[in-house]
């Protein structure tokens, strides 16, 4: 049997379409790894882009929280409120006092005009008896004491010693900090005090 060989321009043609062939799938997948190699790189880049924005937003909430946590701090009771309800007090039980004795005296007897007990009737400049005043109504810590006094932390707590050692306020030891509230012996003393002032 004879084999027939064919034109070596066919044979060529073969050849050459086999080499082409290859050269073009090598050249796909050389192609198709650069582009791929691109894309994950701009992936990399788009997930670090992305896990930074998270930590500045992670970071922006922390801060933020601490800013509502020092408002909330800050937004502490205004440290004469005490003072202020206490002059309250006074100034309806005198206005009290007056209607009683309106309704008991005669009408031809004058009225001796009765003022109602004003800030400047607490002397300021004896602490003793302005922090008596403080606590009259409310326990407070030697903090807060300090704030309403503006005097040092050493001055508060020398005067808060002296104070519980004459007896006109009490220490809870159970509380941190603790906290001072008055005695019967230093009710006594406000009242004088507070006698002392309207005689004044």
């Amino acid at each position: 049997m004879l084999v027939e060989i064919p034109d070596p321009e066919v044979i060529l043609g073969v050849i050459l379409a086999f080499v082409v062939g290859l050269v073009s799938l090598y050249g796909y997948y050389k192609v198709q790894s650069f582009i791929k190699s691109k894309s994950e790189v701009s992936e990399v880049s788009q997930s670090e882009r992305l896990e930074y924005y998270e930590r500045q937003l992670i970071d922006m909430k922390i801060r933020l929280d601490a800013l509502e946590i020092q408002g909330i701090e800050q937004k502490v009771e205004d440290p004469n409120l005490e003072l202020k309800q206490f002059l309250e007090k006074l100034a309806k039980n005198e206005v009290q006092e007056r209607k009683v004795k309106e309704t008991s005296k005669p009408e031809d007897v004058p009225e001796k005009p009765v003022s109602a007990p004003s800030i400047t009737s607490i002397d300021h400049t004896n602490p003793t008896d302005y922090v008596l005043h403080l606590i009259t109504d409310k326990a407070m810590t030697s903090r807060d004491i300090q704030i309403t006094l503006k005097r040092s932390r050493e001055h508060t707590s020398r005067l808060m010693k002296r104070l519980f050692e004459d007896g006109f306020v009490q220490r809870n030891t159970e509380t941190k900090p603790y906290t001072y509230s008055i005695t019967e012996k230093g009710k006594a003393k406000v009242k004088e005090i507070q006698i002392n002032s309207i005689i004044a």
